[in-house]
């Protein structure tokens, strides 16, 4: 099952003399909780994560002296953890998003992503792979996408601060070696969202 959705946020705004991140999306999963709970304990799945986005480079730098010089901007994604309520989610990445802009680390989810969040955060093509039960997976539901520091925001004088920043996510999840229907529920959810 491969989901994608094109979305926009607008990184940054003005407040006064002071340029600050504004949107998060969050984005819902359909995904399919109970048959994802159905299957056997011991069944493993597999979600890989991919956010794409442009950037515009900074007319007046022409080398890598800061990271946040020469892109507009950044996105990052996040995923819910399980037995973690919608709130919390939500206020772990707003705080992910201030550490980000004053470069202190942050604690990461642990074991179960190939690359990490350190890693993956490189660039402007961010991709990852979860292992992990079919029944944490059904917990997990939501994915956020945020923006962190990029000269839209350094170079205030420019009035980019305003603009807004198209982004593509890529979600797939796998089960090996598992008979079970994954795609039907998915297709009954969309269908009852769909206006016609």
């Amino acid at each position: 099952m491969t989901l994608i959705a094109q979305d926009s946020l607008q990184p940054f705004f003005k407040d006064g003399s002071q340029i600050k991140t504004r949107d998060i999306n969050l984005h819902s999963l359909p995904w399919p909780t109970e048959a994802l709970q159905a299957l056997p304990e011991e069944t493993r799945v597999e979600m890989k994560v991919t956010l794409s986005y442009f950037i515009e480079p900074n007319p007046g730098e022409r080398g890598w002296v800061n990271k946040y010089r020469y892109a507009s901007h950044g996105l990052r994604f996040d995923v819910r953890r399980p037995l973690e309520s919608l709130e919390a989610f939500q206020q772990r990445v707003n705080q992910q998003a201030r550490d980000e802009e004053s470069s202190r680390r942050t604690v990461t989810e642990s074991g179960k992503w190939e690359l990490g969040e350190n890693l993956r955060k490189l660039g402007s093509i961010h991709s990852d792979t979860w292992h992990g039960s079919a029944a944490e997976l059904a917990e997990r539901g939501y994915i956020a996408v945020y923006p962190v520091l990029g000269w839209w925001k350094e170079r205030a004088n420019l009035q980019r601060w305003g603009k807004r920043a198209r982004y593509a996510l890529i979600v797939s999840i796998k089960t090996s070696g598992v008979e079970t229907d994954i795609y039907t529920p998915i297709a009954d959810q969309i269908a009852a969202q769909i206006v016609i």
